[in-house]
């Protein structure tokens, strides 16, 4: 569908846009949620199953400690109250990807409850609620095989992993996020970002969107300005970008508004996100809580964190983002602007690896919000997407500094790593594009430059040392660009000798 609704200006002018994120982060544990099944991503479907995540009878699940204590470091982050006492639940419902026909989760006793956490986005900062981050565990994953989009509509038939199936999850939960506006799908981008670093610097997850470690419900209602109870909400499921976060909290509120301008019903359902077309797709109706059929988990015994050990991992966090951008603002000496730019682009954390891998702030950011940022808007792709590393980056601003390319020569390296040719070292030697500094060669470029263009050559030697540009175009030509510009032109200069 194209929806008649053109811009946000247009929806915010009758609705209120409410929404509520929730963020479901796969933990980097060795093992299962509750059985010893190793958790390697990428290993044949299948082969990482045991009685326990497959829900065979008498199979009796263990909590994994780890897991557990993943969840308090989260929930701590996130300055949320972490339960002395709570429990396990069964979330009863049937998808063949789940062989339980249950999901172990938490329902009305989570494990941490109550935080918040700021954001910014363009420059103001915006805080958060936290409403909860529990426990549960994943469900396996349905492969749609025959039709055109990947999903079961026109598929021929199914295959079914339960590799994922048991691998522990932290949901988060915001509580209703009002009265953002125009920069809702801004905002939900920022928290969702958030929420990875904030994973990321605990050591809890890899939070690979592209691999699912890290994925968003987005739920999104439209009020009419002045009402006071929230609109129907729908739910989109499992957004794998940040990208496609922002994309779809701005396509909802076009899509909801044209409906309710046409006289139309919300319904309360779960959707889809589509990549190729920017747009949601209707999936089922949602269900309620009283559908799932709660009740507590009968083979797992209730948890009790003590206090003692809560505060010993609080005490042991790490530098979360928020200190840690500050500091490094700090120490880049940059200003909010700069640090907006770089915010704005996704780049802070591969500016931070670039430079971790010996490159400088400035050097860093000239790359990763330059070129690297304009390949990347060419291709409708995230920073962080690219063939190109901060390892990359630092090795090409090396050979930059060690005067082994130009500027110009490491652009042309830098399109051939984007191209997949390998390390910037690789690409400079496969293309023979290394600055030539034989002192010979270029003596005999500069000295058949001037055999070719002597009434230049007499402007020179007359002191006009303007005129030497044209030499040097011509030993660049000679060298096919290989020459550092500024030692041709001292070269012109020395042999003709002008003053």
């Amino acid at each position: 569908m194209t929806t008649a609704v053109s811009d946000l200006s247009d929806v915010l002018s009758r609705y209120e846009v409410v929404m509520g994120l929730e963020v479901h982060v796969e933990l980097g544990t060795r093992t299962k949620m509750f059985c010893s099944c190793p958790t390697t991503f990428g290993a044949e479907p299948n082969t990482q199953i045991c009685p326990v995540c497959l829900g065979m009878p008498g199979a009796l699940p263990v909590v994994n400690a780890v897991g557990v204590e993943s969840a308090i470091k989260i929930g701590l982050a996130l300055g949320c109250n972490i339960a002395q006492w709570c429990r396990f639940a069964r979330k009863n419902y049937f998808y063949p990807d789940m062989p339980k026909n249950f999901q172990t989760s938490q329902y009305d006793e989570p494990i941490c409850f109550d935080g918040s956490i700021d954001v910014e986005v363009d420059g103001k900062p915006v805080t958060i609620g936290i409403e909860r981050a529990h426990m549960e565990e994943d469900t396996g994953k349905s492969l749609h095989v025959g039709g055109a989009t990947g999903r079961i509509h026109g598929a021929t038939h199914s295959l079914l992993d339960f590799n994922r199936a048991g691998i522990p999850l932290v949901e988060i939960v915001t509580k209703p996020i009002v009265g953002a506006g125009a920069d809702a799908p801004a905002i939900a981008r920022a928290y969702v970002a958030a929420i990875r670093d904030i994973v990321r610097a605990l050591g809890v997850s890899d939070a690979r969107m592209d691999q699912g470690s890290i994925r968003a419900d987005v739920n999104v209602s439209l009020m009419p300005i002045g009402a006071t109870e929230f609109g129907t909400r729908t739910e989109t499921k499992n957004v794998n970008s940040l990208r496609s976060v922002e994309r779809t909290v701005r396509f909802e509120m076009r899509r909801q508004a044209e409906v309710l301008d046409g006289g139309g019903v919300i319904h309360q359902e779960t959707r889809h996100f589509n990549e190729a077309t920017g747009e949601t797709m209707g999936g089922r109706v949602k269900e309620t809580a009283t559908d799932y059929r709660y009740f507590p988990e009968p083979d797992l015994v209730p948890l009790a964190p003590e206090r003692a050990w809560v505060d010993k991992l609080r005490a042991e966090l790490p530098e979360l983002p928020a200190a840690k951008r500050a500091r490094l603002q700090s120490e880049w000496n940059l200003s909010e602007l700069d640090m907006q730019a770089i915010d704005n682009a996704g780049a802070f954390d591969l500016i931070e690896a670039t430079v971790s891998a010996g490159a400088s702030p400035e050097s860093a950011r000239k790359w990763w919000l330059g070129e690297l940022s304009r390949y990347a808007n060419e291709h409708d792709a995230e920073l962080a997407e690219l063939t190109a590393t901060p390892a990359h980056v630092a090795e090409l601003q090396s050979l930059v500094d060690g005067g082994r390319l130009t500027d110009k020569l490491a652009r042309t390296v830098l399109s051939g790593v984007l191209a997949g040719e390998g390390t910037p070292a690789e690409v400079m030697a496969a293309r023979n594009l290394e600055v030539v500094n034989d002192t010979g060669a270029l003596t005999a470029a500069v000295d058949e430059a001037i055999a070719a263009n002597p009434d230049v050559a007499a402007k020179v030697r007359d002191g006009k040392v303007a005129a030497a540009g044209v030499l040097v175009g011509a030993v660049m030509k000679a060298t096919r660009g290989q020459a550092d510009a500024k030692s041709v032109r001292e070269l012109i200069v020395a042999r003709l000798g002008a003053q």
